[in-house]
């Protein structure tokens, strides 16, 4: 039996959806039929890919956004500008996030705070200004990408994985909240996923950690954008505070 996921007629948001995993996400929504508001801190990035988001076929249109979401007011207002001209909103999908490496005792303040501020609070102040219009609609579905990191930590990402593991939390946490009103929170969190980043790992590094990985390879970011698209259509409507690892068996629980 096969399954086709059909989302025209639906709006997303997208954070941080230009490159890497969140433009794979954005990819497959829009493909999907979504109509797809993509929010992020750089308009030259998106111009870079707006031709090939208009290459794709049928797609239902999109949007960009220029903001920070760890600013909460700037946030608010780019939200209620999005439902101004989209309407509703029924699907979130908060991937935007930076690093900032380092070991714990070299770590600055600096770098502990901005990760902290755009990867946890970036996320608490958009699900905040969107959940709302969801409770009014009775419905919607949040998708939190999280990390592996965050499940099991990371030598010189102490700022990182506290912010992914704060991720999880939060998403069980608000899915107990709002799961009377139709509204499902959910988090991804891929493992190493082949990405500009991870290129930027030299072989012998990629080949140490491959041997970590049951699948002994890094996935791609497809695969992060097909856990999102099962988790933003129909198929789930039984699933809310779940965690989908996507990570080629890296971390079993």
């Amino acid at each position: 039996m096969s399954f086709c996921i059909d989302l025209k007629g639906k709006n997303a948001i997208v954070t941080g959806g230009y490159s890497g995993i969140g433009l794979s996400i954005t990819k497959t929504l829009l493909t999907a039929g979504a109509k797809v508001a993509i929010i992020g801190r750089s308009y030259v990035k998106f111009s870079a890919i707006s031709d090939e988001l208009s290459k794709i076929k049928d797609n239902a249109g999109f949007s960009f956004y220029e903001a920070d979401i760890s600013d909460s007011i700037g946030i608010a207002k780019t939200i209620a500008d999005i439902m101004l001209q989209y309407g509703k909103i029924d699907i979130l999908v908060n991937n935007a996030g930076i690093t900032k490496d380092a070991i714990l005792i070299k770590m600055s303040d600096e770098d502990w705070s901005e990760v902290i501020n755009i990867n946890l609070n970036g996320l608490f102040y958009v699900v905040k200004n969107v959940i709302k219009y969801m409770i009014k609609a009775k419905a919607g579905k949040i998708i939190n990408i999280s990390s592996v990191i965050g499940e099991f930590g990371n030598a010189g990402q102490a700022n990182y994985a506290s912010a992914k593991a704060g991720m999880i939390a939060f998403t069980k946490s608000v899915a107990k909240e709002y799961a009377s009103r139709n509204i499902y929170v959910n988090a991804v969190a891929p493992g190493f996923i082949s990405t500009d980043m991870t290129d930027k790992l030299n072989e012998l590094i990629q080949n140490n950690i491959k041997k970590e990985i049951p699948l002994t390879r890094f996935g791609v970011p497809e695969d992060v954008s097909n856990a999102v698209l099962f988790l933003a259509s129909e198929l789930s409507d039984y699933i809310t505070g779940a965690t989908i690892d996507v990570n080629g068996g890296m971390h079993m629980r």
